[in-house]
């Protein structure tokens, strides 16, 4: 706009310098200038229209929205315990040792000899002939049991929502996001707890750092070829589904029942309105597709020596009615070819190379504050997942809200271990000499078995109105195998759906506006196995740990509460 301004006055300017030439009037001249005046005034207006008209229509194209919450927890957990051992196949070690695979047991300087003096106690056992089948070996003498607290963390999460109509039928939508904890924008967090491993599917819903996250991306055809039939793919909508919601004060977030499945992943989905045939209202049908793991590409596959398997997901998801009041929701869901984790990043734990690798745990020692971050990856493919769910939702007259949600979830291990357990099992570990033969090391080989186990999930909540806002009760309970896919709530304890015992919860809304709320809560915990939300390693009770009479690889909370407060608003 700006060159056609400046060409209009140039030719304008022109036609004086003629007149000039041709008459020296000085009246023309001065007449012509006010004219070139007025006109450019007018081009300059006309050319602000323009330019905010363009700007307008190009911000048409994606719409931004989005919400911010400021939230402050007082963490408390009692009794956790860390309580290491492993399963060794003691008649496969005393068959190698005799055997002399080992060396020496008199050599001090043999790989036997030198395990044998680190491990007196073993090599007590060992020569009392008390060591035999398959057993637990602890690495501690007793459990090391002690109440954690931490009296206040504060968090920031940032979401931006992002909406384009790319045509008729065709939609665009996404959401960036950034959850931080307060002074802390590392990312990688020391490994823990399954809580604290930052990978692919949880990113959003684990504090990682100042950076924005591509939580959604994906595209909605609908009614294509007027058949009624929609298609979307990319990163799916797949976290807070219903009935999470409503502890969210939000609408309905995500596709399927948040009791079983709050976890990103990419995928498609194909759906179609079966109210059109039906007339029940708000009846849906819809198949969903994905891939929670990409197993080769970037794991260093040209080495040859890739054991995992990708992970593909499929699933079933029926909205069977919803009519504004009542909500009624069938989900089947399959997992295939689970492995023993995820790609991710951590702070390795000092605490397992004193068991692991002694020769780097006498370095580590000298730098007490000190831990290397690491990618790690998964070693071996465990098995199958299959889960399933019915929930209904009501939503009365009078302002008060209501559900009732039961789950089923299905471990279907193959007999595959890694350094944590296979799939709802512990593994199996057998002694051999490390690759230049001067040490034994313990590598896990096998599960302890391969039975199919079914784990049960309740969660039942209620709503109703209160001064100013609203109340809210919540419970839910897990059974000692119940696995949901729940891993990316960002409950900080950890996800409260995925609790094997019971949880319950109670918060107050004050709403300060009608894009601005206040939020006062508790949550509590009462654990009865370990190894809430993941589906690696088998769950054993948590007195057991305690009382030393079995092990876990990770520390163990036997109970946590966590009260908080958050400010969250819209815009």
């Amino acid at each position: 706009m700006q060159k056609l301004i400046c060409l209009v006055m140039a030719a304008l300017l022109a036609l004086p310098m003629t007149a000039i030439a041709a008459s020296h009037e000085d009246a023309m001249i001065s007449e012509l200038q006010k004219q070139i005046q007025s006109l450019s005034e007018e081009l300059e207006e006309l050319s602000g229209r323009l330019d905010k008209t363009e700007r307008h229509a190009t911000l048409d194209r994606i719409e931004l929205t989005g919400d911010m919450r400021v939230k402050a927890d007082s963490l408390h957990y009692s009794n956790v315990t860390f309580n290491p051992g492993i399963q060794v196949d003691f008649d496969k070690f005393g068959a190698d040792a005799m055997s002399g695979a080992f060396g020496n047991p008199m050599d001090p300087d043999s790989p036997l000899g030198k395990l044998m003096a680190a491990n007196p106690d073993l090599a007590m056992a060992f020569g009392m002939g008390m060591l035999s089948g398959i057993g637990p070996y602890p690495f501690l003498v007793a459990p090391q049991t002690s109440d954690i607290n931490n009296d206040i963390l504060y968090t920031t999460r940032l979401r931006l929502n992002m909406k384009a109509k790319v045509w008729d039928n065709v939609n665009f939508a996404g959401r960036l996001s950034m959850y931080k904890n307060w002074g802390d924008s590392t990312g990688s967090k020391v490994f823990d707890s399954w809580n604290s491993f930052t990978m692919d599917g949880t990113d959003g819903g684990n504090t990682t750092g100042d950076w924005l996250r591509v939580e959604r991306a994906y595209f909605d055809w609908s009614n294509i070829a007027d058949s009624g039939v929609y298609l979307s793919i990319g990163r799916r909508p797949s976290t807070y589904g219903p009935p999470s919601q409503f502890r969210e004060n939000e609408l309905r977030g995500g596709t399927p029942t948040g009791h079983l499945v709050h976890f990103n992943f990419d995928g498609i989905t194909i759906g179609y309105d079966l109210s059109q045939l039906t007339g029940i209202e708000g009846m849906v049908a819809r198949f969903c597709y994905g891939q929670g793991f990409e197993s080769e590409w970037g794991n260093g596959e040209l080495f040859n020596e890739i054991e995992t398997k990708d992970t593909h997901l499929g699933g079933i998801n029926l909205d069977a009615l919803n009519d504004g009041t009542n909500f009624l929701q069938f989900t089947l869901f399959h997992a295939q070819d689970v492995n023993d984790g995820f790609k991710g990043v951590i702070a390795f734990p000092t605490q397992y190379a004193e068991f692991f690798a002694p020769t780097m745990y006498q370095d580590l020692q000298k730098f007490p504050n000190f831990n290397f971050v690491t990618r790690v990856q998964p070693s071996t493919t465990i098995g199958d997942i299959n889960l399933g769910g019915v929930g209904f939702t009501r939503q009365e007259e009078n302002g008060i809200n209501w559900f009732a949600s039961a789950g089923w979830t299905q471990l279907r291990p193959n007999g595959n271990a890694g350094m944590f357990g296979g799939m709802g099992t512990d593994a199996v570990y057998q002694a051999q000499l490390n690759a230049d033969g001067t040490e034994i090391i313990m590598a896990p080989a096998s599960a302890t078995d391969a039975k199919t186990r079914n784990g049960y999930g309740f969660y039942a909540g209620v709503q109703f109105p209160a001064p100013k806002g609203k109340i809210g009760l919540e419970y839910n309970y897990g059974s000692q195998y119940w696995t949901p896919f729940t891993q990316a709530q960002d409950d900080a304890v950890g996800s409260k759906l995925a609790t094997r015992g019971h949880a319950g919860e109670v918060y107050y809304i004050v709403d300060i506006n009608p894009r601005m709320f206040l939020k006062f809560g508790g949550i509590y915990y009462d654990y009865e196995y370990t190894g809430s939300g993941s589906p690696v390693g088998k769950p054993h009770k948590i007195d057991d740990i305690k009382s030393g009479s079995a092990f876990s690889m990770l520390p163990v909370v036997d109970k946590a509460y966590d009260l908080n407060a958050s400010l969250s608003m819209q815009f």
